[in-house]
């Protein structure tokens, strides 16, 4: 959906503040902290939103265990802060999740994982999740599916999230605040000046030059290539001092192996973990690898045979009944990109964070690193240090605030505990919509929180939400998809927005592509941006 590469003219130029190239957790993050800031903002994304790492995590907010290992505590404290942030910020699509860890004594001994986990109840303040314990596998729940010969192990509390829609509630509060979010729009040139960026963007519209004061590279995997290839610096300086070593993380999806609702993390013999957690109703998720790619294509990582095998040996060595490749229902990779520290093993590579800010001329600031569970905090840092570098200084603002749909009081009054506030939703959901069903209306609060109602209009029954384009997928959703979060195609819908490609037949997923292809609306036409940031076509 590229467009061809004209030269741009001057009418097609426009001014924002600050250009953000990137459009996963971390650059939509950032958008919404700047723009609620009252910055004129600006974000560019090649292909869909959270269509590569963003989309691909292991779906935790967690503080990082294993990393009390690597002495990771700065890290590790930062992340847990950050939980309870999270899980406030949005029940709908994040929620606490206990996790147990079978003890093999053949791995860690198990004062040493005591002591781990007081230090992960202690380093930052906790309000919603409960404190560690050792447990019975003989008499627990979880021990039902493990091998006989795990008699006892620690269970913890971690979160849960849907990542592609945490980015994309993200962009939607940035745009609400004044953002525009540019998505199938590449950023093929950025030259530098001492008074600003000039930027060529190429998306479905045209080519367009874009004017901005600032230029943030939150490129992800391709944040060192973009300073190297398309950023072009003012007077020869090399703009990419840092590397980055690009780590591919492999995901299988399983049909469900248990029926409770902990996960588990397992130790394996070369010292890494494994998670298996409770995915999507029907299903098991397990992951992750950590296998050191190069950096042509990271966009092209798969899962291969042998980490496919990995997961399942690694998964067999607890669960009673074996995990086979046959068992695997589907895969997916992400690609980690991590500053390089010179770690010889990518499992210790550090996944904290580093902004790096060059005022030489124009200012640029450009994201290293990072993980999931702390982009609230990495967006507030980056807007604090690009507001420094504009000379504007404005306060920090997003701790405490809700992503869209996340705010439950008008529904349910008072706030209590962000999972107990979600049922509570959920059953005045059913009560003002009874003809919704059960299913169809937990995934809908599922994924859209208070804004359902955004989804179901005047509705009054299952018929005023249109034509049925798939089991429990209405053309009232899907409008809804394409009007306000930016879906294109039926993959953003099947595999990002939501993840209903997981439980439909492959007849059903074409019918929803071929839905989305007949009812396309213009890229980016949902986007209500000051005058300012609007981009004018091409003539």
């Amino acid at each position: 959906m590229t467009a061809t590469s004209a030269a741009p003219t001057p009418e097609s130029s426009a001014h924002c503040d600050v250009l953000i190239v990137g459009g996963g957790i971390n650059g939509c993050g950032i958008a919404r902290d700047l723009a609620g800031r009252g910055f004129r903002v600006l974000l560019c994304e090649k292909d869909d939103l959270a269509s590569h790492t963003s989309s691909s995590s292991t779906k935790l907010i967690h503080g990082g265990l294993r990393y009390l290992e690597y002495y990771e505590f700065s890290l590790v404290r930062k992340a847990l802060q950050e939980r309870e942030v999270l899980l406030k910020s949005a029940p709908h699509i994040m929620w606490p999740l206990r996790f147990v860890m079978p003890h093999d004594p053949a791995q860690r001994p198990a004062w040493m994982i005591r002591i781990g986990l007081f230090m992960y109840d202690h380093l930052a303040r906790r309000e919603v999740l409960p404190a560690s314990r050792g447990i019975d596998l003989r008499e627990h729940v979880a021990g039902e599916p493990l091998k006989k010969e795990f008699e006892r192990g620690f269970v913890y509390s971690d979160g849960w999230v849907d990542d592609a829609r945490l980015v994309v509630l993200n962009a939607m509060d940035a745009r609400e605040r004044g953002a525009q979010v540019l998505t199938r729009t590449r950023c093929t040139g950025a030259t530098r000046d001492a008074d600003g960026w000039t930027v060529t963007l190429e998306g479905p519209q045209g080519v367009r030059e874009v004017r901005a004061r600032a230029v943030v590279n939150a490129a992800g995997p391709w944040a060192e290539s973009f300073l190297r290839g398309v950023a072009r610096p003012a007077a020869g300086e090399a703009l990419a001092t840092k590397s980055l070593r690009l780590v591919k993380g492999s995901h299988i999806v399983v049909p469900r192996l248990f029926t409770h609702d902990h996960a588990y993390i397992f130790q394996n013999p070369d010292k890494r973990i494994i998670f298996a957690i409770p995915y999507q109703e029907s299903f098991t998720l397990i992951g992750t690898t950590d296998i050191e790619i190069d950096g042509d294509d990271p966009g092209a990582a798969r899962i291969e045979q042998d980490e496919i095998d990995y997961l399942c040996a690694q998964a067999s060595r607890y669960f009673d009944k074996p995990v086979t490749p046959s068992d695997v229902v589907w895969t997916y990779s992400g690609v980690r990109p991590l500053l390089d520290d010179a770690s010889g093993d990518p499992s210790a590579v550090t996944r904290d964070y580093l902004l790096e800010s060059n005022t030489s001329a124009a200012p640029l600031l450009s994201v290293w690193g990072g993980k999931i569970t702390t982009f609230r905090k990495l967006a507030e840092d980056a807007a604090d240090e690009v507001s420094r570098m504009l000379g504007e200084p404005r306060p920090a603002w997003t701790e405490g605030a809700f992503l869209a749909g996340g705010d439950l009081s008008p529904w349910i009054g008072k706030a209590e505990r962000p999972d107990a506030d979600f049922e509570r939703f959920v059953d005045l959901l059913h009560v003002r919509y009874p003809w919704l069903g059960g299913t169809l209306g937990r995934r809908l609060a599922r994924a859209y929180g208070t804004r359902v109602d955004r989804v179901l209009g005047d509705a009054r029954f299952v018929s005023d939400l249109g034509a049925q384009v798939a089991p429990g997928l209405y053309e009232a959703e899907l409008r809804y998809l394409q009007r306000e979060e930016w879906a294109l195609t039926g993959e953003d819908v099947l595999w990002r927005r939501s993840k209903l490609g997981l439980h439909l037949a492959p007849a059903a997923r074409e019918q929803v592509e071929r839905w989305m292809r007949s009812h396309a609306a213009a890229p980016n036409d949902n986007n209500d941006a000051p005058k300012e940031v609007q981009l004018a076509a091409q003539p």
